[in-house]
């Protein structure tokens, strides 16, 4: 079984238009990328996408959308979802409310400027929200996106680990998984597996934008 966190499962108690885990859906499976964008690694990531007709969610810090605007445009551009993972993404957890506030409506700034959403899904730095923040998203009806799917992409294995671990318990229908283009890992297995998935009737897409 894929590793899920006990905090996950929690999460998934919570109403799904606050806290999404994972979907519904029985057909769609949806990659979720974060830490991006990043020069090195989203432009290959985006041509494998490309090359094998799958749109996807990548979760934006607002630091480097000001740095590489042109990467948000082509990720927008191709038909991908944009996300709010903080401007700095720092840990949320010994911060203020006002900060974590502050980190999350800077970047909705900024991210706005690409798709004209006044408020983006959000996905914490390092997956931490607080009560305080949690109800402040519940008083404005906004929404956290986790994961129910984790590639462990992260860790610091051959990429082809990573691919075997993945086609030996690939995605269900409905999850969310968990990916990162902050190095070519991502890109690397998914040109491996996306055409392996894809034939075996497999179907992905970008999450809605919003809750609504």
């Amino acid at each position: 079984m894929n590793w899920k966190p006990k905090k996950h499962d929690l999460l998934g108690l919570l109403p799904e238009n606050l806290v999404l885990t994972r979907t519904r859906d029985s057909a769609l499976r949806y990659l979720s990328f974060d830490d991006g964008p990043e020069p090195g690694y989203t432009p290959r990531l985006l041509d494998t996408l490309a090359k094998h007709g799958v749109k996807a969610s990548f979760f934006l810090v607002g630091e480097k959308i000001e740095r590489h605007p042109d990467i948000v445009q082509r990720i927008v551009d191709e038909g991908h979802m944009i996300g709010n993972h903080s401007y700095s993404h720092w840990s949320f957890r010994n911060m203020t409310l006002a900060k974590q506030l502050d980190e999350v409506h800077r970047t909705d700034a900024l991210l706005r400027l690409f798709d004209d959403r006044p408020h983006h899904r959000m996905r914490p730095p390092h997956g931490y929200v607080g009560a305080p923040l949690l109800a402040h998203f519940v008083r404005h009806k906004r929404s956290f996106v986790y994961w129910s799917y984790d590639s462990l992409d992260y860790q610091d294995r051959p990429t082809e680990a990573l691919i075997a671990r993945l086609r030996g318990d690939p995605p269900a229908a409905g999850d969310i998984v968990l990916m990162h283009d902050d190095s070519d890992k991502a890109a690397q297995a998914l040109d491996v597996l996306l055409p392996e998935w894809l034939g075996e009737g497999m179907r992905f897409a970008a999450l809605p934008g919003t809750a609504s």
